[in-house]
């Protein structure tokens, strides 16, 4: 194009046809613009309608051409940030252009172009591209941790030293026996060292310190984790379960050998015939009222207690969940104290142990089956804060409904869910530090004629672990959130920080899951080598979205918790009723769905915080609506709860996603505000904005649907994820080591050199 007006038009064009393929979008948003667009010539116009023509694309000659222009710009000129400015550059500073920058900003929104993203594809030599993004040091690493490990910056530095020393050496042998040995020395090492005890009360052997008990779950992630769960089930499971669901005669009795691990013991709940459904257990203990004894009884060989960590070899007791038979009569599921072996690892009269055997990861753990034929334990064995048998051989409880009993029993046991999601999220920054370290070191390919580059400077690749890592970071605040208010509980909202840990639970180890996956992957061949740690990380984190509860049902006791608040209302709220209600905090959402911001595209309304949480809050609060609409329907229809439940199981996880989602990112955001250092902020705010973008843009379908947000909306926040992970990119090492890692923990060789 000749005319120095009309070449204005040349870095829309060219970004447009970029992809060989031109919208019908973005077709008619050229053609609606150049005809509106009074300034013009009709000859003028129809010159520029032949370059928008879907018919007759423009040749490979014309786009080389139009790259080539730009790109001396931007190369002569690096002060250029806007894509308006190639425009009055190409157009030679034309007073008509210049004066046209709030339409031509209008229109590169209107066709979801941004200015800082699509500059890299301008941009063809390694030195002004690829090569050129390289690690730098932005912000005081120290300073990071020190804000992520907060309050427990010293036990955590304790444990790293411990877990650093020659004793924690990795087990490298292949014998299950040697390995469980190990595992259980490192644990004795733990207990020397008042780590076991550090939740117990104090007058009873602990630390009285549940903070710091979490924290040090967390930071032994970095290790072993067969070490971490065998730890968990000691100290955890079965010292907690003690603690939560006994008395003062079984603390005095039990907490202090526990602590010091001269009282090895189990956790005997899952059965093999009902896995997560705890109220429908067979094991009974009946009450013989003349000896004042309970006689634990497996019935059949499905109501064998099966996976129970420390039962196959070391365990010496064990908490046994049964159910509570007096006088014929069942009064639901309790917890008893059974012995299994004596001091010297005999099994028991009555007792039969089986071994789980060799599993996918996890083999430091000696999983076992327990099975109890007529086995007599004294009366002072059951565990009775929340229910006990008086001195006439009667039933008592300070609940006294059955289900409110059942289920306050299990939410003191809640810690477990706050315990795995954090051990999950330590594997995934092992993960991300072994993947990022890598790849920024690992090179291939290259310009033509030049060196090779880095991985980690290519877009794909940053694209599959930069939204990973600022998940990360998301969770690990979400999840300090959920710590605090568990610690600091009332009764009042214990039910929803039960939901809100369940939900957290499987949030975390679902995106360790695939965090993992993705950086094997990232890592090649590499990844697949089990001197890496990728293998032994994926192996033994699979668990994790099974034990504990499995993900999907927890998801499910999430959203019965959100839709709780509709109970009363069911009966009574009508469908505009329903309606009402997404709104009610979320009022911003009615503006925001007028036809301007459906398609608003500009990067300060993109990377603006309050956007990103009204867009997560409006879902939320939208499949919330629905999912309690459509229960109502069935429900009035003559449904059966449990079958209208069944009926939309699916939108149930869609609710509790949408709600664990917006607590995160609110926590996010709140963490971002505590910060005092300004550069830590500033790339914390980055990792947010990458957070909330990257949810976005997973559930942009949902969105489109919803009329939320129209195509060229999405693609804006597409390309700005991209804009956000280049940004990132040359912080993305100091971020993982912001985790501070032990090396000989982290021990793999692609992640030390």
């Amino acid at each position: 194009m000749t005319n120095l007006k009309l070449r204005a038009f040349i870095p829309l064009f060219y970004l447009v046809w970029s992809d060989d393929l031109l919208t019908q979008k973005e077709f008619l948003t050229l053609q609606e613009f150049i005809g509106s667009q009074n300034w013009l010539s009709e000859k003028e116009k129809e010159l520029l309608f032949s370059k928008v023509n879907v018919l007759n694309p423009p040749s490979r000659e014309q786009l080389i051409d139009w790259k080539s222009k730009i790109e001396k710009i931007i190369q002569d000129k690096p002060s250029v940030r806007r894509i308006f400015d190639i425009s009055i550059i190409l157009s030679e500073n034309d007073k008509t252009i210049i004066e046209l920058e709030q339409a031509f900003t209008k229109l590169e929104n209107d066709l979801g172009i941004l200015g800082g993203e699509v500059f890299g594809d301008f941009k063809t030599t390694a030195n002004t591209l690829t090569s050129n993004c390289q690690t730098v040091k932005r912000f005081d690493t120290e300073k990071l941790t020190q804000i992520l490990d907060g309050k427990e910056a010293e036990i955590i530095k304790k444990v790293k030293s411990i877990i650093s020393r020659l004793d924690f050496a990795y087990e490298t042998s292949t014998d299950t026996d040697v390995y469980r040995e190990k595992v259980y020395d490192w644990c004795k090492i733990l207990a020397e060292e008042n780590l076991g005890n550090m939740a117990y009360p104090k007058q009873y052997g602990g630390g009285g310190n549940l903070a710091d008990y979490f924290a040090i779950m967390e930071t032994l992630s970095y290790h072993d984790l067969s070490l971490v769960i065998k730890f968990g089930v000691q100290f955890g499971l079965w010292g907690m379960s003690i603690q939560a669901l006994g008395t003062q005669k079984h603390y005095i009795k039990y907490l202090k050998d526990i602590g010091s691990l001269k009282l090895p013991g189990c956790f005997a709940m899952t059965e093999t015939n009902h896995g997560s459904n705890v109220k429908g257990l067979e094991t009974t203990a009946t009450y013989n009222h003349g000896d004042q004894t309970f006689t634990i009884h497996t019935p059949n060989e499905n109501a064998q207690k099966e996976y129970i960590g420390n039962a196959a070899k070391h365990g010496q007791m064990a908490t046994v969940f049964a159910k509570l038979i007096i006088g014929g009569n069942d009064y639901g599921i309790n917890a008893f104290i059974v012995a299994l072996r004596d001091t010297s690892g005999k099994i028991l009269k009555g007792i039969a142990i089986g071994d789980c055997g060799l599993k996918m990861g996890l083999n430091g753990v000696d999983n076992g089956t327990i099975r109890f034929e007529n086995v007599v334990i004294p009366k002072e064995n059951m565990l009775d804060r929340f229910a006990s048998i008086n001195e006439k051989g009667e039933f008592e409880s300070p609940i006294p409904s059955d289900n409110r009993r059942f289920f306050t029993m299990l939410g003191t046991l809640v810690g477990g869910r706050i315990g795995i999601p954090r051990s999950a999220l330590a594997a995934a920054k092992s993960g991300l530090t072994i993947a990022i370290r890598y790849s920024n070191q690992r090179r291939q390919f290259g310009p033509e004629g030049s060196s090779e580059v880095p991985i980690l400077n290519y877009r794909m690749h940053q694209r599959r672990l930069i939204p990973l890592l600022a998940k990360t970071y998301a969770i690990h605040f979400a999840l300090q959130y959920l710590t605090n208010r568990f610690i600091n509980k009332n009764e009042s909202e214990m039910q929803e920080i039960e939901a809100l840990a369940a939900g957290m639970k499987a949030y975390s180890t679902w995106s360790t899951r695939d965090t993992l996956q993705e950086c094997r992957e990232a890592c090649g061949g590499k990844g697949y080598l089990s001197e890496n740690r990728i293998d032994a990380l994926k192996n033994d984190t699979e668990i994790y979205t099974t034990f504990e509860g499995d993900n999907t049902v927890l998801m499910q006791l999430v959203a019965k918790n959100r839709l709780s608040e509709f109970r009363k209302s069911f009966g009574e709220m009508d469908a505009m009723g329903i309606i009402n209600y997404v709104y009610e905090n979320a009022k911003t959402a009615i503006s925001e769905r007028n036809p301007i911001i459906t398609r608003k595209t500009d990067d300060d309304h993109l990377l603006d915080d309050q956007f990103h949480l009204h867009t997560f809050l409006y879902r939320e609060k939208t499949t919330l609506a629905s999912a309690a609409k459509r229960l109502k329907k069935l429900i009035d229809g003559g449904l059966e709860s449990y079958d209208a439940f069944n009926v939309v199981q699916h939108q149930m996880i869609d609710v509790s996603q949408a709600y664990l989602e917006r607590i995160i990112l609110e926590q996010f955001q709140a963490a971002i505000q505590s910060i005092k250092d300004e550069k830590c902020r500033e790339i914390v705010l980055k990792l947010c904005q990458l957070y909330a973008l990257s949810q976005i843009e997973r559930n942009k379908g949902w969105y489109l649907e919803d009329g939320y947000m129209e195509g060229v909306k999405t693609k804006a926040i597409r390309k700005m994820v991209n804009q956000l992970s280049w940004e990132i990119r040359p912080d993305a090492v100091s971020l993982v080591e912001a985790f501070d890692i032990p090396k000989s923990c982290l021990a793999a060789p692609i992640a030390l050199y």
